[in-house]
């Protein structure tokens, strides 16, 4: 993982046009986050506490309160601010680094990677729909699209090895795991509590969302494949060209077919051994003890440690690596504080409820025939200041839902809406934390991303629609 940080800096793109470093475009935006505060009135709803135990909106409560406008002061700590309150992912993200720059210095990696690549050199691009059905599978049935940052470490040498690029590896990991987060087939964390704040049957629906998993992950599959095979066929068409970090892990994971195989030593196959039970042991944890950020960052401390020490390094190296390792992605651990210093901005100046309430009323305002849509393209923009699936449902559905009473739109069809507002789009905004950590983690700059990801992001958005005027067209119920 040693230099794939600088792409975060560097577009290299050749061009005269350059968009400005990520770190300017989110203090940008939280500028313009404090200065709305001196513009929008302020606004509350009061909160209730759900039977579940989670805090959500009253939608009947709201109220413009006195101005409370964002100071310098309160500017000055946006920074700070963010990072404190988005620190599980800040920490999760070095702790990853860490723990996967110890298993790099072990020697595991590269040996695994070398018998891979070995093994389906003949049909390497076969690895992309398996990995990506596989991800999109355990996304849409227990909703964690943070796995990304899991995921792209391990796949990214791989990917390199096989000759793709790292937009290919981050690719596999986010467009796997947003397509089926998006359509939450028995995700608890969208579709659960959407539904339960809609007062429907829990998981209803499963039919039609079934279809749209299916949909959402075939066309990122057949687009990523596209798009990869162009790139082994013709690496100079990689959005990763002339990247000296896409450079210097190419030196590092790709071999030469005439080089002698390599073999693990005896320690090396423990440590393999080791680090597969690690796993075994995350997926436990997250599946049956709902273990996230915080759980898995300690259990990875451990593997690093335990695998270094069984592997055969000293602890003195087992220290250097996780240095190493946090000092690659440190940069992207800091954006993800960045990118919530705007919804501080927002909540400090006391109008994130009266953009809410604003939303609503545009829905509302909206012909019958576009209630739905309507409804989708405000989850779509809220999602930019709230990029989490279960903050946005706490704060948008209780809403939502009765309004969809009012507009001719079935509950069912609200909670698909906000579903697919919310996960298309949470690896597309600069404010979504864990989306930029990944790509720090891979490597790629967040221009770069959009460039491949735009014309994807407008397949999906079609056929959300499609799903969404289907839904409104036969009065969806489940």
């Amino acid at each position: 993982m040693s230099n794939t940080i600088k792409g975060l800096s560097d577009t290299g793109t050749g061009r005269s046009f350059r968009l400005p470093h990520i770190y300017v475009i989110l203090f940008v935006f939280t500028a313009i986050a404090a200065l709305l505060t001196h513009v929008i009135p302020a606004g509350m709803y009061d909160r209730i506490t759900l039977a579940n135990g989670r805090i959500a909106v009253d939608p009947n409560t709201f109220r413009y309160v006195d101005a409370s406008p964002v100071g310098l002061e309160q500017f000055m700590m946006a920074v700070p601010r963010g990072l404190i309150d988005a620190s599980q992912v800040v920490f999760f993200t070095l702790i990853i680094g860490g723990m996967f720059m110890v298993i790099r210095a072990t020697g595991i990696i590269d040996v695994s990677v070398d018998k891979l690549t070995r093994r389906f050199a003949g049909r390497s691009v076969l690895m992309i729909p398996v990995l990506m059905l596989t991800f999109a599978t355990v996304a849409t049935l227990i909703g964690t699209q943070e796995l990304a940052l899991v995921y792209v470490p391990v796949i990214l040498p791989l990917m390199i090895a096989l000759r793709f690029d790292s937009i290919v590896a981050v690719a596999t990991a986010l467009l796997a795991t947003t397509a089926g987060f998006a359509a939450g087939v028995l995700n608890p964390v969208n579709t659960g509590l959407g539904q339960t704040i809609a007062e429907l049957p829990l998981y209803s629906g499963f039919g039609l969302r079934t279809l749209l998993f299916l949909c959402l992950t075939a066309a990122a599959i057949a687009y990523l494949m596209r798009y990869a095979l162009k790139v082994r066929a013709r690496p100079d068409l990689s959005l990763m060209a002339g990247d000296a970090a896409e450079l210097e892990k190419q030196r590092i994971y790709v071999h030469d077919a005439e080089q002698p195989a390599m073999s693990f030593s005896k320690r090396q196959a423990w440590g393999g051994i080791a680090t597969i039970g690690f796993f075994v042991v995350m997926v436990w944890g997250v599946l049956t003890r709902g273990w996230f950020m915080t759980e898995m960052a300690g259990l990875f401390v451990l593997m690093g440690i335990s695998v270094g020490l069984i592997a055969g390094l000293s602890t003195g190296k087992i220290c250097e690596a996780f240095n190493q390792g946090f000092q690659d992605v440190l940069v992207g651990a800091i954006i993800v504080g960045l990118a919530r210093a705007v919804a501080v901005m927002l909540e400090e100046g006391q109008v994130m409820d009266t953009l809410v309430h604003g939303l609503g009323s545009l829905v509302g305002g909206l012909p019958s025939t576009f209630s739905a849509l309507g409804m989708f393209v405000s989850q779509l923009g809220f999602n930019f200041v709230v990029p989490s699936g279960s903050g946005q449902a706490l704060v948008t559905m209780p809403i939502m839902a009765p309004l969809s009473d009012l507009i001719g739109v079935t509950r069912q069809s609200a909670v698909l809406a906000y579903q697919l507002g919310d996960g298309l789009s949470n690896i597309l905004y600069p404010t979504s934390g864990y989306f930029m950590a990944t790509l720090a983690l891979a490597g790629v700059s967040w221009d770069r991303w959009v460039r491949f990801f735009l014309p994807l992001f407008g397949i999906w958005i079609a056929i959300a629609a499609a799903f969404l005027i289907y839904a409104q067209a036969v009065d969806w119920i489940g």
